[in-house]
């Protein structure tokens, strides 16, 4: 694989990594340094714990990304980045290029995504 490709692809990596880092950080900052406020209003305490729990879910997608950020990272530093875990062929560059955490091919995901389909 082209150098500059895997050079992309690892900034990227880093930047979104840097990016879930400080999303998660800032996460924790905010719902420990709030005081819990004694709402009076049932509504108003809902929607805040409405809104905890969306903010919850959200970072917790953020960790199963971040889980596929650095595993993507770890294929590049062993060389293993680019070859598909399906077929073991290359995947191609402005595949990875758009997405550098996939680890199979456009025609192994087709499959496994007409598979989840059934």
């Amino acid at each position: 694989m082209d150098r500059s490709v895997l050079d992309t692809c690892r900034a990227e990596l880093q930047r979104q990594q840097d990016e879930l880092m400080a999303g998660a950080e800032k996460t924790v900052s905010d719902m420990t340094s709030v005081a819990e406020e004694n709402f009076p209003d049932p509504t108003d305490r809902a929607l805040l714990e409405s809104n905890r729990n969306f903010t919850l879910r959200l970072r917790d997608r953020d960790r199963k990304l971040l889980v596929k950020i650095q595993e993507a990272i770890k294929r590049i530093e062993n060389g293993m980045f680019g070859i598909c875990d399906g077929c073991g062929g290359e995947i191609e560059e402005k595949r990875l290029i758009a997405r550098p955490v996939t680890t199979l091919c456009i025609d192994c995901k087709t499959v496994a995504e007409e598979e989840e389909v059934r």
